[in-house]
């Protein structure tokens, strides 16, 4: 008698959490898998940027550098305007 369907594949009787080193080792391998086939999984930032220093992307270097001579400029023009109205040395 002939069998309609193959038998099923041996299945492999070990586990990969057999002991605490190889789960942490597949969860090693796991995270490095991710890592180089899943780039587009988000990612927990290396730090969270300070917002007060941060430039958008988009903004030309130049104009970043005419922006901060225009305001040392008015720095320097209030500081010297606040020098004489001040009394003494």
């Amino acid at each position: 008698m002939i069998k309609p369907t193959p038998n099923p594949p041996e299945t492999d009787t070990t586990s990969p959490y057999e002991s605490l080193d190889s789960k942490t080792f597949h969860e090693a391998a796991e995270r490095a898998l991710d890592h180089y086939f899943n780039p587009l999984l988000p990612r927990k930032p290396l730090f969270k940027p300070n917002t007060r220093y941060l430039i958008a992307p988009g903004v030309d270097s130049e104009e970043l550098l005419a922006d901060a001579c225009e305001t040392l400029t008015s720095a320097k023009t209030m500081a010297t305007d606040f020098a004489g109205l001040v009394d003494g040395s």
